[in-house]
């Protein structure tokens, strides 16, 4: 008779059956439980509502070897066999942006948020808000590549709405991608954009896992399986397989260990830096990540410019330099210059200018080439003030908030924001913006130059047709004559978008002044005047990087093993060591732990390890299931009555094969 106390058992039900074009060999549900996203053998991706209804399909065009959700179910991470990572929005799955974080197979990605509400207002907890958009419009999106198909400069079609909500940090909570791959190197990104570690198990110095031994070992030939970090973002579980021998300085030194211990093993990796300062990392990483962005939009901007520039002039030289080959054809020694001043002067029309002008040239080939030039000079006035100026001016704030928090020394030395490289990137910003204002003039005198020389040829084309001119534009002779000396045959406005060898020319008189201004302070670089456009935007770039890798470098090495956990033992064969076993690592949260210190709040979850045990493994327990509890909590408890790793051994019937495995969670 059922009674009260009974446990109540779930059933589960199949709820859908059907087949798939191509085997699955990926699936991960989001964090709602209603979307599943799977990759199939030929790396399509795919994703389907619980009902079955599919939503999208993409195929990157590369082999698929990981998948992950966002913390908030908004875009999938996904790891490509050539070491890069890209983010797509769930929506349409667009690409949102590509990064290049390993040199090899992603083979596990695991994104985490910090998902502790603090309800204690004694702990100092300060909250930071992102003060760009009391000052700035929205940012600016990556202009328009001319024939690129949306999403190849690594960044979603600015025609989604969605975009900015998905790509900026600024509506994200905290929260850390983590990404490993099959040579054993882990990444951590705060945002999935902004690198903040990177570690390698190889080069890890692993405590013993034995009592009363003070050895410390080596993990050897080791291959990354799978990648979790804890949802306090305390610790992260590394599951490999490899060889874990005792360090060899300390074998040199005669102490005893066991050596070559093969097979899978569970590393628990201290990764409190990232809650311990959450709150530094979560302004760096936010003011860095929109920078990024930035960054993109600039240089996107800078290559657009560039081509549709060249474009112009190339059309038209293609036009203006076949006057020169009828000059030669006429048997005259002049140039074409001589041979327009010598039009302009009221000199008599020579008989290679005539055929030029009436016959090759012409009013509608004027016209054309006035429109594509003039038309190239206008379009990138508007790159300049709806891409470029904004971005940099937006940048220059972001770094101006970076350098004051650099100067807090006291919060911000200790993750690795150095004053002096930030203040150095923070002029770098300021020059560039210098450098647009510059360019800009530049640009509005050639295409005014270019635009009254036009004028003039249609007055002249006109004359000699001996047609009425009343109607067309007037033009300035002087301005056709500084045109025929200086912007004929040379392009002042390329230079500006690419980068050279050759420094800008800049007479003294402006240089000097410029050194002395410096003396009054604000910046320090007296050579900016001669670089170019591209140029500033390349030391600026740098100057970024130089900064920005220095918290990266630091809390890189505050990453450390903690613990290990040998799993089972694999056969010594090459191929044993990169067999694939079904595994997972789930954590709970721990309800009898209260969460009001760091100390506690370290142990606000519990890990379960689960993980077959494969049928070629040296034991007698082969294709059996393991389930361990309380890895990380065993790592930290010094009494021995405190101890609390548990396991379960669960063994598969036999005929049967475990192809995947994952805790049923019950209860929240």
């Amino acid at each position: 008779m059922e009674t009260d106390e009974t446990p109540r058992v779930l059933p589960f039900q199949l709820q859908f059956d059907k087949p798939v074009a191509s085997q699955i060999k990926i699936a991960e549900w989001n964090p709602e439980k209603d979307l599943l996203a799977m990759v199939t053998e030929d790396s399509k991706i795919l994703l389907h509502r619980f009902n079955w209804q599919r939503l999208w399909t993409i195929s990157p065009g590369r082999c698929i070897t990981s998948l992950c959700w966002r913390p908030d179910g908004k875009a999938i991470a996904v790891g490509l066999e050539d070491g890069t990572i890209s983010l797509h929005d769930v929506e349409n799955g667009k690409l949102l942006r590509s990064l290049k974080s390993h040199t090899v197979a992603v083979v596990s990605l695991n994104w985490e948020e910090d998902g502790q509400v603090i309800r204690d207002d004694s702990v100092n907890n300060s909250k930071y808000e992102d003060r760009t958009s009391c000052f700035f419009p929205p940012a600016p999106r990556v202009p328009r590549m001319p024939g690129l198909v949306p999403g190849d400069t690594g960044f979603m079609d600015d025609s989604e709405d969605s975009f900015r909500e998905l790509s900026n940090s600024s509506y994200q909570r905290f929260n850390i991608l983590c990404s490993g791959d099959k040579d054993g190197s882990i990444c951590f990104s705060i945002f999935g954009i902004f690198p903040i570690g990177k570690i390698n198990i190889h080069k890890l110095s692993i405590p013993t896992p034995f009592a009363n031994e003070q050895a410390t070992y080596r993990l050897l030939n080791a291959s990354i399986s799978k990648v979790a970090l804890s949802k306090d973002l305390c610790h992260s579980i590394v599951m490999c397989s490899g060889e874990l021998n005792q360090d060899e300085v300390e074998s040199q030194e005669g102490q005893l260990g066991v050596h070559g211990m093969r097979g899978l093993h569970c590393l628990l990796l201290d990764t409190s830096i990232f809650w311990k300062r959450k709150n530094e990392l979560h302004q760096v990483a936010q003011q860095a990540s929109n920078i990024e962005d930035l960054i993109e939009v600039i240089r996107t901007s800078l290559s657009v410019m560039c081509k549709q520039w060249s474009d112009a002039m190339h059309t038209f030289r293609e036009k203006f330099d076949s006057l020169s080959s009828l000059i030669i054809d006429h048997g005259l020694d002049s140039s074409p210059q001589e041979e327009f001043l010598g039009l302009l002067g009221g000199a008599r029309t020579s008989p290679p200018v005539h055929q030029f002008l009436v016959n090759s040239l012409g009013e509608l080939g004027v016209k054309r080439v006035s429109k594509v030039v003039c038309g190239a000079g206008k379009e990138l006035q508007h790159v300049v003030l709806d891409h470029l100026q904004p971005s940099a001016e937006i940048i220059g704030f972001r770094m101006g908030e970076l350098r004051g928090l650099s100067r807090w020394r006291t919060r911000f030395r200790g993750i690795g924001l150095d004053e002096t490289l930030i203040n150095n990137a923070t002029e770098k910003s300021g020059m560039l913006i210098v450098q647009v204002e510059r360019f800009m003039r530049v640009l509005s005198s050639v295409v005014q130059q270019f635009s009254n020389f036009f004028n003039w040829l249609l007055k002249c084309i006109k004359l000699l047709m001996q047609e009425p001119s009343d109607q067309l534009l007037p033009y300035n002779s002087e301005l056709v004559v500084v045109f025929l000396k200086f912007l004929y045959d040379q392009d002042p406005v390329r230079p500006f978008l690419e980068l050279s060898e050759v420094d800008i020319e800049t007479d003294m008189e402006t240089l000097q002044r410029v050194r002395e201004l410096v003396h009054f302070g604000g910046f320090s670089d007296c050579e900016y005047l001669r670089r170019t456009l591209s140029e500033e935007f390349q030391q600026m770039e740098s100057s970024f990087k130089e900064a920005f890798l220095m918290p990266f470098t630091t809390i890189s090495q505050k990453i450390l093993c903690k613990d290990v956990l040998p799993l089972f033992a694999l056969p010594s064969s090459p191929a044993s060591m990169s067999v694939t076993v079904p595994m997972s690592v789930t954590f709970y949260k721990d309800a009898s732990t209260a969460m009001s210190s760091y100390q506690t709040h370290e142990h606000g979850y519990i890990d379960y390890i689960s993980f077959q045990i494969p049928g070629d493994s040296s034991l007698d327990i082969a294709n059996c299931i393991g389930i361990s509890k309380g890895f990380m909590h065993s790592s930290s408890n010094i009494t021995e009555d405190s101890a609390s790793l548990e396991a379960v051994l669960l063994s598969v019937p036999d005929g049967y094969h475990c192809v995947d495995l994952s805790l049923y969670k019950v209860k929240t």
